[in-house]
């Protein structure tokens, strides 16, 4: 696992366009899928990996990109807020650690976090209606889902292609 996670941090760094993009993003991988293996196995997601992580993104974020830290800490506040909303709604649907993660990956990843929620929404939808289909409305209704690896789904893709998604979305409508 940990090979596997430094090999993709690695190649996410690689395709960046810029050193604090790599820097940046290359650290979130390597916070957000061991929360996601202890969100699977455990059923949390530790503050001791989400809390140093959120310091580190600052950090790097104030040392290779400054002009930048503003708009990334707004992100993660939006990001981190829109999933306390939904904690707040149904708190036994989703954890403080799923609000502190999303939080932490806007720290690391600026506007490009909407893409990571979205994408870990859009995966767990479609995870439930697998599990509809399989096992029944009430059953799938009944099952409870870890939100962790969808956000690190959400995060790792949204490190690889968010930034287009975003320039994309802006051009068209913009």
């Amino acid at each position: 696992m940990a090979l596997g996670t430094v090999a993709l941090a690695g190649a996410v760094a690689a395709v960046q366009s810029s050193v604090a993009a790599a820097v940046l993003r290359g650290l979130m991988v390597l916070a957000v899928l061991p929360c996601a293996a202890i969100d699977l196995k455990r059923r949390i997601i530790p503050n001791r990996i989400t809390g140093p992580a959120s310091l580190v993104a600052l950090a790097a974020g104030l040392a290779l990109d400054p002009g930048g830290e503003l708009a990334r800490v707004l992100w993660a506040l939006g990001a981190g807020g829109f999933m306390l909303i939904a904690a707040l709604i149904r708190p036994s649907g989703m954890g403080m650690g799923d609000v502190k993660l999303t939080g932490m990956m806007g720290l690391f990843l600026g506007r490009s976090v909407v893409v990571a929620l979205f994408a870990a929404l859009i995966a767990s939808v479609l995870t439930g209606v697998a599990l509809a289909t399989r096992r029944g409305v009430q059953a799938a209704r009944k099952t409870a889902l870890p939100f962790g690896p969808y956000l690190a789904f959400g995060g790792v893709l949204a490190a690889l292609v968010g930034d287009q998604i975003v320039h994309a979305y802006l051009h068209l409508h913009g």
